[in-house]
């Protein structure tokens, strides 16, 4: 990267919604985007320094070799680009907490390698950059949705990756219910059995159909239905305090279905927008009772994705 003649130094600034995934019986395959993003900006400077502010920021590494945005960005640039790697001073924005199921670490893998994408002069696909970002993450259900927006199904055959939009109907609103204590997604990994019978599979299946109509639909019986799990909500509801009685609540207050938001501990509920702020009190004030504080916020799908624009600084 080089100045502009004028002095001024380019920054480009990358927004990331964050996401959630799973959702019900779409294990490891389907996500959306909410509206609630992290912020990373880039300029352009003879070596890396980064800084971060926001929510939880003291939890992120401020060492470029250990930050997750700059290995992004660097993984990127190994794997696809053909000249020398660039150097910036990367300010990160946080407004997406760790650890809580919420994409928090999709965000930091787009925007790192969408800002890698744009500094080079041999820019790649979103499909190309997709599929280095699901090696990178390992699955692509945070980091698709991420990316494009909207609520996505990714399917792999060999080395091909198909995603395709799953329609979201206006009229169902998402709550995100956070509250103050982690789950690790290697922690939420480990509760999980290595095989799963035909029987539950077949369970699967069936909501996955269910689900996929209730959500273009608005069916609040189909979304009751097409929530349901038997690959990893059962196992991962044990590590979630409180997850039965907030769940109950939530539905009690007008929910359609209640599910784990990726891999927790964060809970998603499905409902009407006329009911949404009467289900957001029910959550919280539920976890409340038991000594939990909660952030449990009504909000919308994204459907723009990641954002990014290039602003002059000065140098």
């Amino acid at each position: 990267m080089s100045e502009q003649g004028d002095g001024r130094a380019r920054s480009l600034r990358v927004q990331v919604p964050a996401t959630t995934a799973n959702i019900g019986p779409g294990f490891d395959c389907i996500g959306a985007a909410l509206q609630r993003s992290n912020v990373f900006t880039f300029i352009e400077a003879p070596d890396w320094q980064i800084t971060v502010s926001g929510v939880e920021a003291g939890k992120v590494a401020g060492t470029a070799s250990e930050n997750l945005v700059y290995r992004a960005f660097n993984y990127l640039w190994e794997h696809a680009m053909r000249e020398p790697r660039p150097s910036a001073h990367l300010t990160i924005d946080l407004s997406v907490p760790l650890a809580r199921g919420l994409g928090s670490s999709a965000t930091a893998i787009i925007g790192g390698m969408v800002a890698a994408n744009q500094f080079s002069s041999s820019q790649v696909s979103n499909k190309v950059l997709l599929s280095h970002a699901i090696a990178f993450e390992g699955h692509p259900d945070n980091v698709v949705p991420a990316l494009l927006g909207n609520c996505r199904l990714s399917l792999q055959k060999d080395n091909e990756w198909l995603f395709t939009d799953i329609p979201w109907s206006k009229n169902i609103v998402p709550v995100i219910a956070v509250p103050d204590f982690e789950l690790s997604t290697a922690a939420a990994r480990e509760v999980l059995p290595s095989s799963y019978s035909l029987a539950d599979g077949v369970f699967n299946i069936g909501r996955m159909g269910v689900l996929v109509n209730a959500l273009a639909a608005a069916d609040p019986q189909g979304i009751a239905w097409g929530l349901q799990d038997r690959v990893h909500v059962p196992y991962r509801q044990t590590l979630i305090h409180g997850y039965e009685s907030v769940s109950v609540a939530a539905k009690s207050a007008g929910a359609w279905g209640v599910t784990i938001s990726g891999a927790g501990p964060t809970l998603l509920a499905l409902g009407p927008e006329e009911q949404a702020p009467r289900i957001a009190i029910a959550m919280k004030q539920t976890w409340a009772e038991m000594g939990v504080q909660a952030e449990v916020t009504p909000t919308n799908i994204d459907p723009r994705g990641t954002r990014w624009e290039w602003i002059d600084v000065p140098a």
